[in-house]
Order: C-alpha cells, then structure tokens, then sequence
C-alpha cells in the first residue's frame, strides 16, 4: 500500500462491491464539527483538492474557476445538499475514476486490503464512452462469478431499478449489503439480455493461487493472481520460492480478469521477475515524471508467459506491460481493459472521501495505454461456448480444457527449449 501526503495512491479501476476498513495513515481528516458548522467548506474543499492535483491542468476543458464561483453562490441546509452538489461538480470534469463518497461509502470503499469483505465480488465502472455502468470484473470465486457474471457486462437494472445515469456510488449502494441477501442484476452481453440472481456473501481474498504442473519439458509453475492487494506480494513471493524449490522450468502468470488495485502492488511483484529495467513510470499535471526500476532481486531467471484478457487492468496493465517491454515474458491472451491512470484517495472533514486522478502512467517504452490498452503477442480468442464453459466451471481455468492457458503452455514449452538451446552454445575463445 502506498502512503503519502496526497493519501493513498492506487491503480485501482473502479468500485469493488465489498465492504472492508480504510487504513488510517495518510489519510486527512479535520473532524465531524468542522463539516457540522460549515458545509460550504466541504465543498470548497473539494474543489481545492482537485484544483492542486488532478491531472489534466484544463480540468478535461472545464473552467473549473467558474465553477467553484457557482457552487459557492450556493446555500447548503444539510450535508446532503453538500453531496449532491459535489457529485454534480465533479462530473464536470466527465472523468469516471474521480469520485466523492459519502462517509458510509468511504468506510466500505476498497482499498485492496487484506481482510473479510462482503457483497457479490465485482468492480465496476462507468464506460468513459458511453456512460453505461460496466463491470470491469468479477472477482475469482466470489458469488458474481460463480453466477456467471464476467467482464464487460453491461448492468441495465438493479433490482427492476434501471440504471440510466445512475452514478457508481448509487449501484454500490444498491448492490452491495449484508451477506445472505439477493440482489438481482439485468445483464446486456453484446446482443442479448440476462438476468442473474445473486446471494451476497462474506469473502475472503486470497489473491494468489499456484500449482505445479507436468510437461514434456518438465515441471511448470502456474500462478493465477485476481487482484493487486496488499497481501498479494507477499503471497506472489512464497508461492515463487516453493516452486523454485520444486525445480520449475518456466511459470506461467495468469492475470486474467485481475482489475487491478494497489500500485505499490504492482511495483513490488514486478520486481520479482525483472532483474534490471524500468518497471513503469507515472507523469502529473506538471509534467513531473516518477519512474519506478527493478531492485536487481528478481527471485527467478526462468521463462514466463503471461495471460491476459478484457479483464485485466490498471495494475495488471502495469505489470503485463513492464515485463512485455523488457521481452522477460511473451503476453498471451486478448486486449487487456486499457485503464492507464492513477488516483489519489483521501479522507475530508466529515468523515467522506474522495478518489482524484492525479496522474497518468506509461510502460517501459513510454507506451500510454489508456483506452488502447495492452496488446498480446500471441492473440487467442475464446468463442461465447468457450467463455461460458470457463464461468460455468472455474476449475477448468489453467487446465487443458482452457485453450489460452493451453496456448500459453506450448508458449511457455518453446521459450524454454530456447533458453536451454542458448546456454548450451559455448562461445568460442
């Protein structure tokens, strides 16, 4: 997790439907009485907040000035006026990933840290395109995948309640809640209309799954990980060294349907498997550039092939994107989501919060990939009957019966008949 003076920073992509604590440090807060005689002030510091830090210096062609004139003219009778106009200032800026949260929702806002979470287990966001409430991905072995929700579904409904310029803090609230519950979300999947009923239920994330497999070429890892929290580096790292330990010629990672979530995250478990270069390198509104390099303690040299989708994103991007440009790993798989920014979160005065867009980030060789995304080297698509097999039965994921992992496997064999065809070349003296 990433602590400064700005609050937390995160890759995340969007909302998590959970509920878990928000960690303390770093977060700014001025208390209860401060809001509780003034709730002007929470909105002028809101847009101050923006005003310092968001990443487009034209406010994505906003005037923001007038803006602050126009919501300070105004009279504020009860904290929920002050929210009502936040959100509606902010959507000035017509950036989906800056948003406020009201104290509630700032308390069970996700912060990918370790610890019991409940609700159905997906992320969301609004497409930047279309305004539609979109989810970015269900997370692995939770009540929305096992229902068969995936990525790039469209939410219509919520509870017969549609979500036509609904806000993403509104569906939160709607579809989260307490464990046992249903909830029942009306699905668009490209050209049809699905209804799921769902059980909400308590979760507990375990971020890091790995199994060694049997080939021709010998024992592979296979390390499937659904989200960068704040546990994951420590659980990518025992599970590297027990299967370094078991002789592994090659791993296989599988970020698939990973939406993202700690930058930090990304960093550390990068730097697990690159030896030397740049790792990613993220660029303010002031054109300042922090740049993010290996430590030089990779914990493996061995081959790797990562798997991605439509699924994979922000952190996963980063990660995907720092071991492609360093050629330490072939990507295999589709198009990942595209999601190249990075938000600030933070704690105000009341007890609310607010996530900014402070910055944007680039991979190795400078690529910016939000929208576009990262591209595979090797391209495999999953037909509708292949996608709906995996969501039916997960337990086929990173097996023969999955045709990207099976792909990725005969990738993976060949890199490694190639790194023992170059260490067997003696070089003439």
């Amino acid at each position: 997790m990433v602590i400064s003076k700005r609050g937390l920073v995160l890759g995340a992509t969007a909302a998590m439907l959970t509920t878990v604590a928000v960690a303390g440090a770093g977060i700014h807060s001025r208390g209860q009485a401060f809001f509780q005689e003034s709730p002007k002030e929470l909105v002028d510091e809101v847009w101050q907040i923006i005003d310092r830090q968001y990443v487009d210096g034209t406010f994505n062609q906003a005037n923001w000035q007038a803006v602050r004139r126009e919501y300070l003219n105004k009279s504020y009778n009860s904290k929920e006026d002050a929210y009502k106009a936040i959100r509606e200032m902010l959507k000035r800026l017509d950036d989906p990933y800056t948003r406020f949260m009201d104290p509630d929702e700032f308390k069970n806002m996700q912060v990918e840290t370790s610890g019991e979470l409940t609700g159905i287990g997906i992320q969301i966001a609004q497409d930047e395109k279309t305004n539609k409430l979109t989810v970015i991905s269900p997370i692995e072995d939770t009540p929305a995948a096992r229902a068969g929700i995936i990525a790039k579904d469209i939410i219509l409904q919520i509870d017969g309640q549609s979500t036509e310029g609904m806000d993403i803090n509104q569906a939160v609230s709607m579809i989260k809640g307490k464990p046992g519950t249903q909830v029942r979300l009306t699905i668009q999947r490209e050209n049809q209309q699905r209804e799921f009923q769902i059980t909400r239920a308590r979760i507990e994330l375990h971020p890091v799954r790995y199994s060694q497999q049997t080939s021709p070429t010998g024992n592979l890892g296979y390390i499937r990980l659904t989200q960068f929290s704040a546990n994951a580096a420590t659980e990518m790292r025992d599970a590297i060294r027990d299967l370094e330990k078991q002789q592994v010629q090659g791993y296989i990672l599988d970020l698939r349907s990973n939406p993202g979530g700690l930058l930090f995250s990304s960093v550390e478990i990068a730097q697990m498997w690159l030896q030397d270069g740049t790792i990613v390198s993220t660029v303010d509104r002031q054109g300042k550039r922090d740049i993010e390099k290996s430590s030089h303690r990779a914990l493996t040299d061995k081959p790797v092939v990562v798997l991605v989708d439509g699924g994979s994103a922000s952190a996963s991007e980063i990660l995907a994107g720092a071991l492609q440009d360093n050629n330490r790993a072939v990507v295999v798989g589709t198009r990942t989501f595209g999601k190249g920014l990075v938000q600030s979160v933070r704690g105000l005065g009341d007890g609310s919060g607010l996530a900014v867009t402070i910055a944007k980030y680039f991979t190795p060789n400078g690529r910016d990939i939000n929208k576009a995304g990262i591209n595979p080297d090797v391209v495999v698509e999953l037909t509708d009957q292949q996608k709906e097999s995996l969501v039916q039965d997960r337990e086929k994921i990173g097996t023969s019966a999955d045709p990207q992992f099976s792909t990725a496997l005969n990738v993976l064999q060949k890199e490694i008949a190639a790194q023992r065809g170059n260490r067997a070349v003696v070089t003439p003296q």
